[in-house]
């Protein structure tokens, strides 16, 4: 079992560091500063002049937008599931669906987004995109923060009841701060994976070579842009989308690192 658990790591570290490296050999070369500070121009999908910064605008106000909609359901969700419904059969049931729903695949997101706008008559937007990252996301961090949650030691919460505090205030009051760490990187979880969904976001915020400038109008994303770039026919936009595949990895890097420095933060207001 050693030896296998030896091997399991060596693929999945081998793995990580195999696509790291391909992605930086191949886009680090075509990085530059008017790549990230400039919009595209015309014939940049030809290989002219311009950059992607209208697709790392619109990726941030997509994940940005998708994971603060998902944390206002997501956090009352996670702490009736804790508070009022614990282990009992609706709890379970609740925990089957959120599980089901993380699992659909994001183009199933996607189509059903896509399937709405046309019944309400809404175009592909920003709302949209936001909207439907809000779903995919939701899944995500409700289990995450159930599952933290779930850990935090029962005589607190037994603590509090006893001196008089409601289930309300328990949730609100000592759960929240007791596993806020817990619930951060949950919350950053979700926002990873908003960032970097494409087959979703394809469907409902569209694509355009502008920032957008209200809800209503379509938008660019990074995964977008990658696929895009790496689909054209022309040898220096393949490499410009390795180089936006570098800094979209990048980002979610530097989020990953962020979440890992801001729960150890905040531990220390955490219940000893």
């Amino acid at each position: 079992m050693k030896f296998i658990m030896r091997v399991s790591l060596v693929i999945v570290a081998g793995s990580l560091g195999l696509i790291l490296w391909i992605v930086i050999v191949r886009g680090l070369p075509s990085l530059s500063w008017d790549m990230v500070t400039k919009i595209p121009e015309g014939g940049y999908y030809m290989g002219k002049g311009g950059g992607i910064l209208n697709a790392i605008i619109g990726s941030a106000y997509l994940a940005t937008g998708g994971t603060l909609l998902a944390v206002i359901f997501s956090v009352p969700i996670a702490l009736y599931l804790k508070t009022y419904l614990g282990d009992s059969k609706w709890g379970q049931y609740v925990r089957l669906s959120l599980d089901v729903l993380w699992g659909i695949p994001s183009i199933v997101y996607g189509a059903f987004g896509f399937a709405l706008m046309i019944t309400i008559g809404m175009r592909a937007s920003l709302l949209a995109g936001i909207i439907i990252l809000a779903f995919i996301e939701l899944p995500i961090m409700t289990r995450a923060m159930d599952e933290v949650i779930r850990r935090m030691p029962a005589d607190l919460e037994h603590a509090a009841l006893a001196l008089g505090s409601t289930k309300f205030e328990v949730a609100l009051r000592v759960v929240t701060r007791q596993m806020l760490p817990g619930i951060t990187t949950a919350i950053l979880l979700g926002f990873g994976r908003g960032i970097g969904d494409a087959a979703s976001v394809l469907f409902t915020a569209g694509y355009t070579d502008r920032i957008p400038t209200s809800l209503m109008r379509p938008t660019a994303s990074l995964p977008l842009a990658v696929f895009f770039q790496l689909g054209s026919p022309y040898p220096e936009v393949q490499q410009r989308g390795y180089a936006a595949a570098l800094i979209l990895t990048i980002i979610v890097l530097a989020v990953s690192l962020g979440s890992r420095w801001l729960s150890a933060r905040l531990n220390k207001y955490t219940i000893k």
